[in-house]
């Protein structure tokens, strides 16, 4: 489809040249734009490499390049006539500044690495990387394999073995600990054989281990050991550990069992020996891994919002039970969690399901991707588009799936491609954007929001975005926005022809729908806080309402940061434990009467005080209330204070003294004037037991 260079520069206000053969016959061009110290984009990203080169080769090269790919996601498409718009909103976007830096997190590696698994294969593999890195073995017996062969008589790298071995840590700070149990000190151990050949049971393999269900204690081992002295079965299990920096785990249950391992931690299925798949890439990897390296703290952490505990008491745990590489743990003591930023890889779930906001991703901040997002829908409306979705994809596989779609429409006519009103923005983790971001791309004019989800996402991960879409979509529903706004596409982990068909059909179903938006775009600017920002789309979404309003939503129990509280008031005694709780100021109380009192936009659902509460009077009820009401204190439960029958003072509420006089009414220590001192203040209380003549006093012991 011809580009329309006049159309474009128009949508973006400026004057834009077309050029088809940039990299090539016209490099002079290229080279006269980063001499100019403009930033340059260019609308293509297949020759970057290319690109990148010809700048570095060019004197005077200053300006900053950018590319953006237009071609698979527009122009390669049966839709291509109509995919200006989209265009012209990918290159506007282009134009924005890089994500403002942020703290970093450094590891080092020195290349320390343990290879753990069966020792043929274990030292096979060694082989192809000792050149590089310092070997260790952690044998686990003998493969079965038969391409595996004999391990090596020769010993060319420390051996390990033992029972129970377990590994914390991270890249460049593994501790790997075990429990040696081995009558076989390896170190001693000539590997003559000797042993192997005599044992009766065949309990000694070729990883010189001892199979204690085999073994009937001959002790013909022991014997034939005699010179080098290397089995002792006497010798008394050994807890030992020792620090690596990276760890291949050829092991037929993996030591991490977690979706997103540590950096510098590697799990391979070794069945097939040399040839297993991804053996290859995983041994590039750690050649690589020796120095020192830097990521982003993808993270901000405010604890006095954190809704996770308080005093000792659990509330919210959605951070730690969704975060799939084990980086969230919780100090309910400190009253607060703690994020490992050496084993977070920067996901951002725990960003999207923290409903107050004390967790918040960092890079990008959410105010540079609201910017990003604005930018995206108002150029595309304002080139003429119409019914935007946007398309939220990972940087990797994602990313390979759009663009493979692009590419198999330019060559199968089965195939549609990426249609023209739907705009892929590639994030580094689509799980990183949650409902505050989705609903503010409402407010900015995006008629849906899709999430492309594929096997980089943990299954808690899409079980995350999908309640959250959920309340998302009871909110726009509720408030009369017809159609469905939200959806989580399951896109092909490999892009093979019958995936990517599905994936097209998906994009095609979507792009058919014309769901309700608000009629004015929305034109504040997305804060850094999250409440903030929900509050500010919400607000824009009902002054744009198309129908009446309701007073209230009724929204799904799970993952909703929105609702009400029920209190039992029968059961409730007013302690205001609930109060001392709530760690977003939902609760209050009033210092001039007995009052619990409640403002309903400042409640996350967390639950502390349902938790909290030591009556069981305390029930959540997730909905949005769309009322003034919402802003406003509000009075969940009351009543008369209690006077003490002394002083007439009062010192607590009717309900909590009577709660307790009925609880102790049967105790033999509360009785008569004991009895009466709980009806009466401190100050009273200590007056009466002092002026009273029949107490015995500790004055009066002798």
């Amino acid at each position: 489809m011809p580009l329309q260079p006049q159309a474009l520069g128009a949508a973006l206000n400026e004057t834009l040249t077309l050029h088809s053969a940039l990299c090539r016959r016209e490099a002079a061009t290229f080279q006269k734009a980063v001499q100019s110290g403009d930033d340059v984009v260019v609308a293509c990203t297949q020759e970057k490499r290319l690109f990148a080169e010809v700048d570095q080769q060019t004197p005077g090269a200053t300006s900053v390049i950018k590319f953006v790919n237009i071609r698979e996601t527009g122009g390669w498409s049966k839709d291509a006539a109509r995919a200006m718009p989209k265009m012209a909103a990918l290159l506007a976007a282009a134009h924005l500044p890089d994500a403002e830096p942020v703290a970093t997190v450094t590891y080092k590696s020195a290349g320390r690495l343990l290879i753990v698994g069966a020792l043929d294969q274990a030292e096979q593999v060694a082989a192809l990387v000792a050149d590089t890195l310092d070997v260790t073995i952690f044998a686990q017996g003998v493969s079965s394999q038969p391409q595996a062969g004999f391990p090596a008589q020769e010993r060319k790298y420390p051996v390990l073995s033992g029972d129970q071995l377990a590994l914390k840590g991270w890249l460049g700070a593994f501790e790997a600990s075990w429990e040696k149990t081995n009558p076989i000190d390896l170190d001693l151990c000539t590997r003559c054989n000797a042993c192997v050949a005599v044992c009766p049971e065949g309990a000694i393999d070729l990883s010189y281990q001892i199979d204690s269900s085999k073994c009937t204690s001959h002790r013909d081992c022991v014997a034939a050991c005699k010179v080098a002295g290397a089995i002792d079965f006497g010798r008394e299990p050994q807890a030992l550990s020792e620090a690596f920096d990276l760890v291949l785990d050829l092991g037929a249950k993996p030591l991490v069992a977690l979706h997103a391992p540590p950096q510098g931690y590697f799990a391979l299925d070794a069945s097939m020996g040399l040839a297993s798949p991804g053996l290859l890439p995983t041994v590039v990897k750690l050649r690589d891994m020796v120095g020192e390296f830097e990521k982003p703290k993808f993270f901000a952490y405010k604890q006095k919002l954190c809704a996770h505990s308080r005093n000792e008491t659990v509330g919210c745990n959605a951070c730690i039970d969704i975060c799939s590489a084990g980086a969230v743990s919780s100090q309910k003591e400190r009253q607060q969690i703690v994020v490992n930023p050496n084993l977070c890889i920067g996901c951002g779930a725990c960003t999207t399901v923290c409903p107050t906001g004390a967790l918040t991703y960092a890079y990008p901040r959410a105010s540079e991707q609201g910017v990003r997002l604005k930018t995206l829908l108002s150029t595309y409306a304002k080139a003429g588009g119409r019914q935007p979705v946007l398309l939220l994809h990972s940087q990797g596989r994602g990313q390979q799936a759009v663009e493979a779609l692009g590419r198999a429409a330019r060559l199968q006519k089965e195939v549609q491609g990426v249609p023209a009103n739907v705009i892929p923005l590639a994030l580094w983790h689509t799980a990183s954007v949650g409902l505050d971001l989705w609903l503010s791309a409402i407010a900015f004019g995006a008629s849906q929001v899709a999430v492309l989800v594929t096997d980089e996402e943990a299954p808690a991960y899409q079980v995350g975005l999908a309640e959250q879409m959920a309340v998302a979509q009871a909110v726009l529903t509720g408030m009369g926005y017809a159609g469905t706004h939200f959806h989580l596409l399951k896109g092909p982990s490999d892009p093979d022809a019958g995936a990517v068909a599905a994936l097209d059909a998906g994009l095609q179903q979507l792009a058919r729908q014309q769901p309700v938006g608000p009629a004015v775009p929305a034109r504040f600017a997305v804060a850094q806080e999250k409440r903030s920002t929900l509050d500010m789309a919400l607000d824009h979404l009902i002054t744009q309402a198309r129908a009446p309003l309701p007073e209230e939503i009724e929204l799904p129990a799970k993952g909703s940061p929105f609702g009400s509280l029920l209190v039992n008031k029968d059961a409730c005694t007013l302690c205001l434990s609930c109060v001392s709780a709530c760690p977003a100021s939902a609760l209050q109380d009033n210092p001039e009467r007995p009052q619990l009192k409640f403002i309903e936009k400042n409640c996350v659902q967390c639950g502390l005080c349902a938790t909290t509460c030591p009556e069981d009077a305390i029930t959540l009820q997730p909905r949005l209330l769309l009322t003034p009401q919402r802003k406003e204190a509000r009075v969940l439960n009351e009543s008369q204070p209690y006077q003490c029958i002394r002083c007439s003072k009062p010192f607590g509420t009717l309900k909590a003294i009577e709660s307790m006089l009925g609880k102790l009414a049967g105790h033999a220590m509360f009785q008569g004037a004991a009895a009466d001192r709980l009806k009466m203040c401190s100050d009273c209380r200590v007056i009466d037991i002092y002026s009273a003549d029949n107490e015995v006093k500790i004055t009066d012991i002798r």
